[in-house]
């Protein structure tokens, strides 16, 4: 293990990850409402994921996609939160070059496979509003598995060449990481080689999947809100506004922070390291929490059968004792 202070060039074994700059004292604390905010993602998506793979009559596109998003969100914070705990609670902060890079794959690939996966939904939204009468044709289960697999293609071929690029860098600043969890640029900044074409990629990225999908996803929503206003009845026209409404508060929840985070960290001298940290936690956190929230409340097909099912067990329970 290097120290912190040498500066000859090594090539990196272990790394330590030690948390949020500056609030050492406060880990511990900070640690539990982390905690919770885990907890909850898993309970919440779980349940989610259980209810719509056993209920028959959410095998429909609509729910097949939220139960991809679902398992993205899993996968997005079990990769980082466990870790994360671990530094703040037990200062176990050691990560090994390997097992960093594969963090750095996991963490970019969930967040570029649920970008791609509200896109998808917005296009479900899209057909099931504007052209209803081709919905069932245009996304059958054979489409929705091709869209699954464009999916993980997608995040795969876009990660893959991040995991190159740092292979190639020679590093001898430190090997301490100032951050919860081991982010592409916090860990390329510690090269001592130069890392413009890091840059480079890592804003194409950003733009790619924080840009260019939110521009598709504004103009689904804005062919969407046009065919929903020319919609004759008013009735119609609330229903089809709130079946968006669920989809439109995750894009928000999922888009603000990770818009924030990415190019926060483009211009990360000027910004405060404990504010990109807390950005980089907002878009591993919040999101995967509020997601099955938002869906089961919202979603009245979703939430029937979670009370349908809740009553059930109450009932077998009943006859049991």
């Amino acid at each position: 293990m290097m120290p912190a202070e040498n500066h000859s060039v090594f090539d990196p074994v272990t790394y330590i990850l030690t948390g949020i700059p500056g609030t050492a004292e406060s880990h511990v604390w900070i640690a539990i409402p982390f905690c919770l905010m885990y907890v909850t993602t898993l309970c919440g998506n779980s349940l989610l994921l259980f209810i719509i793979l056993t209920e028959q009559s959410l095998h429909e596109p609509m729910y097949l996609f939220v139960s991809m998003l679902a398992t993205a969100d899993l996968l997005l914070s079990t990769t980082t939160v466990p870790k994360m705990l671990a530094v703040f609670w037990f200062r176990v902060g050691e990560i090994t070059f390997a097992g960093c890079l594969t963090q750095m794959f996991f963490i970019h690939a969930s967040f570029i496979a649920e970008s791609t996966i509200l896109l998808a939904m917005a296009f479900d939204r899209y057909v099931a509003i504007c052209d209803p009468l081709r919905y069932t044709t245009r996304l059958t289960k054979s489409v929705i598995g091709k869209i699954g697999l464009a999916v993980v293609t997608r995040s795969f071929c876009i990660i893959f060449p991040l995991i190159f690029l740092v292979k190639q860098l020679k590093f001898c600043r430190t090997n301490l990481l100032p951050h919860t969890n081991c982010e592409h640029m916090v860990i390329v900044r510690l090269a001592c080689d130069d890392i413009t074409v890091n840059i480079w990629y890592g804003l194409a990225m950003a733009i790619l999947v924080i840009g260019l999908d939110a521009v598709l996803i504004s103009l689904s929503y804005g062919l969407i809100l046009r065919a929903v206003f020319r919609l004759p009845s008013k009735d119609a026209r609330l229903k089809a506004l709130r079946t968006c409404s669920s989809h439109f508060c995750v894009i928000l929840m999922f888009y603000t922070p990770a818009f924030f985070s990415s190019f926060a960290h483009q211009f990360g001298h000027i910004i405060p390291g404990y504010i990109l940290i807390l950005l980089a936690n907002l878009y591993v956190l919040i999101p995967p929490m509020f997601n099955p929230i938002v869906y089961g409340v919202t979603t009245k097909e979703i939430l029937k059968c979670m009370i349908n099912r809740f009553y059930l067990s109450c009932s077998r329970s009943s006859l049991l004792s």
